[in-house]
């Protein structure tokens, strides 16, 4: 199989193939990038934000192309695929924006006389790992702050993106960055793993799977560098009381069926309290079954095909092995080819391999909660802590509850919340960092102190 292919999922058909980088080119890549950022960091913070404004800008103007080749790499319904263009656009124009508040002196309160202040400047050259789900968002994320700190870009994509993170280069290129401010390679693991070590590279970001963060953390490691980790979730969302019952069951379905089913920070176990356990999940199990796989190119499509086929086959093995080990099946359970109708599990118990993990794809597992304790209990018992959503009309309560969720975001009574100001990322096996929002612009910088005698 070729590495990087763009392969059509709703058909199956391999529509073009890339050639993978050649080590000379890779070792071009790290010098060009390593030059950039000596020139680009002494580049005034608002001649930075315009270029960077103009690569929102050129976002927008090609939203069309680059979502068709978005839905035609992994399947994203068109008129989803065109949201997470203007997503990205907002978010790049968020750093373009707050330039001075990422680069502006921190003053600090000393003790002594004098003054003291923390300074920001950047590292250098970073490599970015990036996944399928989200083609031109999580470019973005990682882009754009690191852009706007100073620092410059070589970005691996997943190998079914090769053609969208062409077109990517092409927008920061004709944005008019520096050459090698923005590098795309069509990277082996091996070569990136030689990318992280050489001395030149000052970090890496990972977005992807557990087994992904896990390997290139650990190649980080040896060579001493800064790793952000975002990485997989099973996202409780948990229901304690309602007014509105159906609303809330919109909201659920909204959550698992948002990009396929194929969200990090996507709804996957629905936790719900005794008392509303029976009327919400019929209702639910009714709404998700409604919905059919269709074409992504038409715009009324709500779900498409999963991003490939073997990420259809390992669903369905997942959901198979669950009913083996004794789930119950409310809906869906089967495939057509990359296709998954929406799918509810119950009766999974701590036993079960489905417990744990991660569904990747519009498959839900609900729970019957006898309390708010034993609802924090499964909400918990996960070895993952990304994101959570929490459905109470008791403030007091949804204060409460917030504070024992163990995961690094929680949205009371609402879903598909995420916006560029606020901070995105886990804790346990979901991941190290933040991205979006000002966090973002320091994971990758020198926090440098600096104090003066009086």
């Amino acid at each position: 199989m070729t590495a990087y292919a763009v392969t059509n999922p709703a058909t199956g058909q391999t529509l073009a193939t890339y050639d993978t980088s050649t080590d000379a080119e890779i070792a071009e890549s790290i010098a060009r990038s390593h030059a950039a950022a000596s020139a680009w960091a002494t580049v005034a913070p608002e001649e930075r934000a315009a270029v960077i404004r103009r690569i929102a800008e050129l976002h927008r103007e090609r939203r069309e192309e680059l979502a068709a080749i978005i839905v035609r790499e992994m399947g994203k319904p068109i008129a989803a695929a065109i949201g997470e263009v203007d997503f990205a656009a907002d978010i790049i124009e968020f750093y373009a924006d707050n330039i001075f508040r990422i680069t502006g002196d921190e003053p600090l309160d000393i003790l002594g006389e004098g003054a003291a202040v923390v300074r920001r400047s950047p590292l250098g050259a970073l490599l970015g790992i990036m996944p399928w789900n989200f083609p031109a968002y999580q470019v973005a994320r990682f882009a754009a702050p690191n852009l706007a700190i100073g620092n410059t870009i070589i970005l691996k994509h997943a190998g079914q993106c090769p053609a969208s993170s062409a077109f990517l280069e092409r927008i920061y290129a004709d944005a008019g960055l520096p050459d090698g401010a923005y590098i795309n390679v069509y990277a082996t693991n091996e070569q990136a793993a030689r990318i992280i070590a050489d001395p030149r590279v000052q970090g890496v970001s990972v977005t992807g799977s557990e087994r992904a963060g896990a390997a290139v953390a650990e190649v980080a490691g040896r060579h001493l560098k800064k790793v952000a980790l975002e990485l997989g979730g099973s996202d409780p969302f948990i229901v304690l009381s309602a007014h509105d019952l159906d609303a809330v069951v919109q909201a659920g379905v909204d959550a698992r069926l948002d990009n396929n089913g194929q969200s990090c920070n996507g709804a996957k176990r629905f936790i719900i309290i005794d008392g509303l356990y029976d009327a919400f999940v019929s209702k639910f199990v009714a709404a998700l079954a409604a919905v059919r796989p269709e074409d992504p190119t038409q715009e009324d499509t709500v779900l498409g095909p999963l991003a490939s086929l073997a990420a259809a086959e390992r669903l369905q093995e997942q959901i198979d092995r669950a009913v083996a080990q004794g789930a119950t099946v409310l809906t869906g359970g089967a495939r057509k080819g990359a296709f998954f109708e929406p799918t509810v599990l119950a009766d999974v118990t701590p036993g079960m391999d489905a417990y744990r993990e991660e569904l990747f794809g519009p498959a839900a597992t609900v729970y019957r909660a006898a309390d708010e304790d034993e609802a924090l209990e499964i909400a918990n018992g996960t070895p993952f802590g990304l994101g959570s959503y929490l459905f109470t009309t008791d403030d007091v309560q949804a204060a409460r509850v917030a504070d024992r969720i163990e995961a690094g975001m929680v949205y009371v009574n609402l879903v598909l919340a995420d916006s560029p100001e606020l901070p995105f990322g886990g804790i346990k096996r979901s991941g190290t960092s933040r991205e979006l929002g000002l966090l973002a612009a320091d994971e990758f910088v020198n926090r440098k102190l600096i104090r003066m005698a009086p």
